[in-house]
């Protein structure tokens, strides 16, 4: 006996189904449906079918023109699926539509489109199935798609991750401009080195030397000039940045600030540290015309490339953003960076540029470099994971206000997302730093008491200091405790929440504070 068509469609209803707009004809004949019925049929020759339902205008216009196009709907346009799926006399406005080879329209931001000439029809019950040889493609956008499953409309969970990776790409600034000796500070970035982190060594303002015994992929240098290349590459350094020249936007922040030695304000107080987004105005960064010359003198001496792209994500932005990081990818960069500047990245902005840059990206990785503002900075990091981004920018303890490194890779641990750097000895390495310089990081990541294998620092424990830089005298390896601070005596206080909000307001910000990044 027949399964009824209740029964039937209860069962179908089951299976989870991509959403796909069949269109045929041209200008006030074109027309169109909603289907879920769809698959590829042969990969030599490309082949595709749909199957619809005899008596509807699309199935005849289909018979008619010999040609249809489907439109592969993204998560954001269900509305329009829903549209094309009543009865709507005017369905194709509201969206962009453009005509395909055949004449039929396809909607110019759809997931991905296929343009077809009808090969076969054959008879299928109450539909047809038509055959369709592929003579156009494209995917416009790279974002998750629309479902349909039990009768309605879903999508996929952004997956997360396999992995991660950072880069410290302002501690060693930090360091110098607070005047941190030499040896203490290369000690320090041998060993993020050794945890799996690229450091950025060498910039405008100077840097030390590689150790020739490292991987020169954990060494980056940030540059304005081809010439450059050879001097940095025989530094020992694997990578090179830089920082491609921005339009002026719209409102800049005030720069102008007078500045005596590096780290200091008038009466030699310490400055706060304004970050790479308030010195936008005088950053140096390469023109146009020279960051072509720039890539194939880095590609030459087998170095990455990092293209750099400061403030990306301030409003009104997008397009030029979105334009740079296509640029960039065609001069040959290996990742292309997005910085976070003068304009907080919010979660909204970023998910919805990354997934524009991503797709402009092409063969580019995209890594992003973000700061902690308003409690949401690791929100933000966590919508760039799930929007594909699993290369970060950041700095130890977050000292000059970007996201600490240490951070991050908790972050992603919660999420059982694998880090390519062991967050244990950054935990160790940011605990050292609160101890030696008497001040508490921005980072909020729990500091483990027991480890303390970054202990062997040169200045530390050795005694050959006479204590952190503002107080003279006071035992390097002192623990600093302070009323609503974190401390790395954390197992003291087990039932305390590391990541206290009350801390949001400005203290969280008194360890950069008290360290003036020099202008790059």
């Amino acid at each position: 006996m027949a399964t009824d068509g209740e029964a039937f469609r209860a069962v179908m209803a089951q299976w989870p189904s991509g959403v796909v707009i069949v269109t045929t004809g041209a200008g006030d004949r074109r027309h169109g449906m909603t289907a879920s019925a769809f698959s590829s049929v042969s990969l030599d020759p490309p082949m595709v079918l749909v199957c619809l339902a005899r008596g509807t205008r699309t199935h005849d216009l289909v018979t008619r023109n010999g040609t249809f196009a489907v439109s592969i709907l993204g998560k954001d346009q269900a509305v329009l699926g829903s549209r094309f799926a009543g009865r709507d006399t005017d369905r194709f406005s509201g969206a962009a539509w453009q005509p395909g080879r055949t004449g039929s329209p396809v909607l110019a931001d759809a997931v991905g489109w296929l343009d077809c000439r009808v090969a076969h029809a054959y008879p299928g019950g109450d539909h047809t199935i038509f055959v369709g040889s592929v003579v156009a493609a494209a995917t416009p956008r790279r974002v998750p798609p629309v479902l349909f499953h039990s009768r309605a409309w879903s999508q996929l969970a952004d997956p997360l991750p396999e992995r991660i990776s950072v880069a410290d790409t302002g501690l060693l600034a930090v360091l110098r401009a607070r005047g941190v000796p030499a040896p203490r500070a290369a000690a320090l970035a041998r060993r993020l080195r050794a945890a799996g982190v690229r450091v950025r060594l060498l910039d405008l303002y100077g840097g030390a030397p590689s150790p020739g015994d490292l991987d020169p992929a954990t060494a980056s240098a940030l540059i304005t000039r081809p010439e450059q290349v050879t001097a940095v590459a025989a530094a020992g350094a694997g990578v090179v940045e830089f920082r491609a020249c921005a339009p002026p936007p719209r409102h800049r922040p005030d720069t102008a600030r007078p500045r005596t030695a590096a780290g200091t304000g008038a009466g030699g107080r310490p400055q706060a540290s304004p970050g790479p987004d308030a010195q936008a105005g005088i950053q140096a960064g390469v023109r146009a015309e020279e960051c072509g010359a720039l890539v194939r003198a880095a590609r030459r001496a087998g170095m990455t490339v990092v293209g750099r792209l400061p403030d990306a994500f301030a409003a009104g932005r997008e397009e030029y953003v979105v334009a740079e990081v296509a640029r960039l990818a065609g001069l040959g960069c290996d990742e292309v960076a997005l910085e976070e500047g003068a304009s907080p990245a919010t979660p909204l902005r970023l998910r919805h540029l990354l997934q524009e840059a991503a797709v402009a990206a092409g063969d580019a990785a995209l890594r992003v470099g973000l700061r902690e503002r308003h409690g949401i900075g690791l929100v933000n990091a966590l919508v760039a994971m799930k929007s594909g981004v699993w290369r970060f920018d950041t700095t130890l303890g977050g000292v000059d206000g970007a996201l600490p490194a240490e951070d991050v890779l908790l972050l992603a641990g919660e999420l059982e997302v694998a880090g390519a750097a062991d967050r244990a000895a950054l935990v160790a390495g940011a605990a050292e730093l609160e101890r030696s310089w008497g001040s508490a990081s921005p980072g909020r990541a729990r500091r483990a008491s027991e480890t303390d294998s970054w202990t062997d620092l040169p200045g530390v424990r050795d005694g050959s200091a006479d204590g952190p830089a503002g107080h003279p005298g006071r035992p390097a390896d002192a623990t600093v405790e302070r009323p609503g601070r974190i401390t790395d005596r954390a197992d003291e206080r087990p039932d305390r929440p590391a990541d206290r909000a009350d801390d949001r307001s400005g203290q969280n910000h008194r360890f950069a504070d008290r360290a003036h990044r020099p202008h790059f």
